[in-house]
């Protein structure tokens, strides 16, 4: 009977060894697993076109809050006709004073001939578009007049930067590219919220342009 408990202890304990080490190896798999997964953003590298020009951080137009994930992408118009994306960048910068107490940013702003500025980094939070801020990238669009229309070296660029971030990020147009209107209800950007169909081929010519990239990459 000695030999036989013996026996069954040391195969309980050798059990026992087992199933701690067994914990052990799943838990060290689930820390490396999270720790290696970082933020959604991190580092993506932007297309060439892309000149970057970070807002300084600050609380009214770059707060530092980490972008934890990208679940959609909003299209937004500045409002303000013929005006550049290097001026709609400094009205970004020049809200950190906290004077006008206004909370606004986006992560790129296209500009008038097609330039691209980017203003907050893809790990990092916009002040853009409300409750969608916490998982979208913001994209700011220059206009020439009150109508709100994009040019069409404007139009192109957006269609182009909107299909790179779709690819990047897994992201279907028809669902995850949205306006402004559609979080807020805001006219915003007003061409493509006064005229829808507008919308629809936008988003089309996304599509469009994804599959162009797919196929020259």
């Amino acid at each position: 009977m000695s030999r036989t408990r013996t026996r069954r202890r040391h195969l309980n304990l050798r059990f026992a060894a087992l199933c701690l080490l067994i914990v052990f190896l799943l838990a060290g798999a689930a820390v490396w697993l999270w720790s290696g997964r970082g933020l959604p953003g991190e580092g993506v590298e932007v297309p060439d076109y892309v000149r970057e020009d970070l807002l300084t951080v600050n609380p009214w137009s770059r707060p530092g809050t980490p972008l934890e994930k990208i679940d959609g992408i909003v299209i937004h118009y500045v409002g303000n006709p013929g005006t550049t994306a290097e001026a709609n960048r400094n009205y970004f910068e020049s809200l950190s004073s906290g004077e006008l107490e206004t909370y606004a940013s986006s992560h790129f702003i296209v500009g008038l001939e097609g330039e691209v500025i980017q203003c907050i980094p893809l790990t990092e939070i916009a002040y853009a578009s409300n409750i969608r801020n916490e998982d979208t990238v913001a994209i700011e669009v220059c206009h020439p007049d009150e109508t709100g229309e994009f040019s069409p070296v404007t139009y192109q660029r957006v269609v182009e930067l909107t299909a790179w971030l779709c690819r990047t990020f897994d992201l279907d147009p028809d669902t995850d590219v949205i306006r402004h209107y559609d979080v807020t209800q805001k006219l915003c950007p007003l061409y493509y919220v006064e005229h829808p169909e507008a919308w629809d081929a936008f988003r089309a010519d996304v599509v469009a342009e994804m599959e162009r990239q797919a196929e020259v990459s």
